[in-house]
């Protein structure tokens, strides 16, 4: 099988001269982080990354991460597949404390890249962001999987820090609400 997003960060990490720890989320993470994940993951035209705030000042004066990045895009751009959309962790919907409970995805091999992506639930969390019909069905794939008890996701949802941005604050809202509605989280 074909994977967009393995095939982006493969080149990326070709591009690296020192180690760097990158967090995916969106399709790339869940195509990349769950082995069940559907074929149509793969088929993500990019790959999205979370900068945590501890790390900003470090990325923002390493030139090779963001030449690796230019060179990556400058390579794939013929193909359509690019590596742009990074976000500061304070930019997305996600726990406070979701830098203590990332996954490693260690079945991929990367001469410099260490690649990490959100538990399950901070991956519901950032996919609450819109209100799309593609982010609620990968919810429903998210919300099916081992790891993501009714709980544990409840408790996501209570400590989720949503940036202060009006209609991020109104998805959540609606999101969570949706996410009742159907069934998916029963009440707590």
């Amino acid at each position: 099988m074909t994977s967009n997003p393995l095939r982006i960060l493969r080149t990326f990490d070709r591009h690296l001269r020192s180690p760097v720890d990158l967090y995916v989320y969106g399709r790339s993470a869940l195509a990349m982080g769950f082995a069940a994940a559907p074929t149509w993951f793969h088929a993500t035209m990019d790959v999205d990354a979370i900068l945590p705030a501890k790390d900003i000042r470090a990325l923002e004066q390493n030139p090779d991460f963001w030449a690796a990045q230019q060179k990556t895009n400058e390579e794939l751009a013929n193909s359509g597949l690019y590596f742009t959309h990074f976000f500061e962790d304070r930019q997305v919907i996600i726990t406070p404390d979701w830098l203590d409970h990332v996954v490693t995805l260690t079945e991929f091999a990367f001469a410099r890249l260490r690649l990490f992506r959100p538990s399950t639930v901070d991956l519901v969390l950032t996919k609450m962001m819109r209100i799309d019909p593609e982010d609620r069905d990968d919810i429903r794939f998210l919300v099916a999987q081992a790891d993501c008890q009714p709980d544990k996701l409840n408790a996501a949802l209570d400590r989720a820090v949503v940036p202060p941005v009006t209609e991020i604050k109104e998805a959540f809202s609606h999101n969570r609400a949706w996410l009742r509605d159907t069934g998916l989280l029963p009440m707590s």
